[in-house]
């Protein structure tokens, strides 16, 4: 099975950047270690010219750490929509399956991506999402399901009722894509929300609507989706990473 996959690697990291560190937030290390280096190497089961790093603040540096992989420029930071959209014309032409996964979540496992992209294809899936059950109350977007336990769609942490908060079921923020629709109804986000962002998570219900089959993939620990925004995260990564190590 073909597969390519792209990673979101423009963010400037702001609540990261503290001790007057200005590195864009995957360069950020753990352990000595880029967090992008972490997440390359749980997707290195897929050839380098198949890996499309989309970058943005301070994207040269980026660039230069990991030479050798294509490169995608998203100019301005407007959501993981968005940031998905500036990565059209590097995967032009291609028709098979399509990770979308994120340049600051270290924890990643590739068994994990492996499944999901076995998921899609045994499931015939145009998208599969990637969760995790969590007990704590993790600011990540909700997975909605139907009465018949169907998925339904997936609601940012920012815009959940307190209802939709109680929410176990999280959504990872990491997905498998028919590349050729996605890329068709990209056009369709609108930054109607909390944040005024084009939001990833949108295009699962479009291409729902659009008669295309949505399925959920529980491969995911809570552990794993740990995404690195705040010092208190990176220490907490750094902290999983020693015990990691030490097993």
């Amino acid at each position: 099975m073909k597969m390519k996959a792209i990673v979101l690697a423009a963010g400037k990291g702001t609540r990261l950047q503290t001790e007057h560190c200005d590195l864009p937030k995957v360069l950020r290390t753990a352990l000595g270690k880029p967090l992008l280096g972490y997440v390359l190497e749980g997707l290195r089961f897929l050839p380098r010219e198949d890996i499309v790093i989309v970058a943005g603040y301070k994207r040269a540096m980026v660039e230069e750490a990991f030479a050798g992989y294509p490169f995608a420029v998203q100019e301005e930071q407007l959501g993981t929509g968005h940031a998905v959209a500036c990565a059209k014309e590097a995967m032009a032409g291609y028709d098979g399956p399509v990770l979308v996964c994120c340049g600051d979540m270290p924890l990643m496992r590739e068994q994990t991506y492996r499944t999901m992209f076995e998921t899609h294809e045994r499931e015939g899936n145009v998208c599969t999402i990637l969760a995790a059950t969590c007990t704590e109350d993790l600011p990540y977007g909700r997975i909605l399901r139907r009465d018949d336990g169907t998925f339904d769609r997936v609601v940012e942490d920012k815009d959940c009722t307190p209802e939709q908060k109680k929410i176990r079921e999280l959504n990872a923020g990491v997905y498998v894509f028919d590349a050729q629709k996605l890329f068709s109804v990209l056009g369709q986000l609108k930054n109607n929300n909390a944040q005024g962002e084009y939001y990833l998570t949108d295009v699962p219900k479009i291409l729902q609507d659009e008669g295309g089959r949505v399925g959920v993939c529980a491969a995911c620990t809570a552990d794993e989706m740990l995404g690195v925004n705040t010092p208190a995260q990176l220490q907490a990564v750094e902290a999983y990473l020693k015990g990691a190590e030490q097993e």
